[in-house]
């Protein structure tokens, strides 16, 4: 039997719910509609973490606990190229903190209750009992990964195990950052010439495209750098030329992606990014 199979059996066994990751830790489609990203790995927008194929194929929501789908023919084919094994440690009732260098490490040992900790290429996963939501750098170098997110399986490591403490509860809330203006256009008060309103859109038009670019980025569960650039790259084409864009809009973009665990300086760096793309 392949290795990693073999591994993924033995935690659904145990209830951990598992799925085959590819080389980079990347998830495989494992349907024939999204085999080799053909769907480029899109969620689906009213299911996150779902590709637009019938049943849920890509990344966190693929995991499961039944022996039959993870033995399918379909899902064979990638055990066969996969390069490592993850599991959805909320579906599991558990929240891993990632801790990604020495400095997160440190922090760490001095803030948190000990617990299950595992070795990883650049640093630690500290395991903990209790699902809550996945937020990304919550510090430097400290990510949660346990609802909607998965983490590679490298081991059980050594300790044991206890329960999820607030400290750990308590990083997932989080006031964003305060929003820098951003420099490529320049955005008088109440918009540029129209008071406002843009030139050839009505304002209901920006409102909506705003607010489904909140919802775009709000709704990723996974690729979250990559989907805060293409949903600024996609407001600025529309409306980056003609001054209609307020601080107020773009604030309310930054705070989606914040809300994701973007920092300020990587949203005004994609956005600075778009703005060079279309040379605003």
């Amino acid at each position: 039997m392949n290795e990693h199979l073999h591994i993924a059996l033995r935690l659904a066994t145990s209830g951990v719910p598992v799925l085959p990751l590819r080389a980079g830790k990347l998830p495989f489609g494992n349907c024939p509609a999204c085999a080799n990203n053909a769907c480029g790995g899109r969620p689906n927008m009213k299911h996150p973490g779902r590709c637009t194929c019938p049943s849920p194929c890509h990344g966190w929501a693929a995991a499961t606990t039944n022996p039959h789908i993870l033995n399918s023919p379909t899902w064979a084919r990638s055990w066969r190229k996969a390069a490592a094994v993850a599991y959805h440690p909320g579906g599991a009732a558990l929240t891993v903190v990632d801790l990604d260098n020495p400095a997160a490490i440190a922090w760490a040992q001095r803030t948190l209750p000990s617990t299950q900790t595992v070795a990883t290429t650049r640093g630690q996963h500290w395991i903990y009992q209790g699902a809550m939501d996945s937020v990304n750098a919550v510090r430097d170098g400290v990510d949660i990964k346990s609802s909607m997110a998965y983490a590679r399986w490298i081991g059980r490591g050594t300790g044991t195990m206890t329960a999820l403490p607030e400290a750990v509860r308590a990083l997932a809330v989080r006031k964003p950052s305060p929003v820098p203006t951003p420099q490529c256009i320049a955005v008088p008060a109440g918009g540029a010439g129209g008071g406002g309103e843009c030139r050839h859109r009505t304002p209901t038009f920006l409102e909506r495209g705003i607010a489904m670019a909140e919802q775009q980025i709000t709704e990723a569960s996974s690729g979250v750098h990559s989907t805060v650039y293409r949903t600024f790259l996609a407001v600025l084409s529309v409306h980056g030329g003609c001054g209609c864009l307020t601080d107020t809009h773009i604030a309310r973009l930054f705070t989606a992606a914040q809300a994701k665990g973007e920092t300020a300086r990587h949203c005004t760096d994609a956005w600075t990014n778009a703005c060079t793309r279309l040379g605003l």
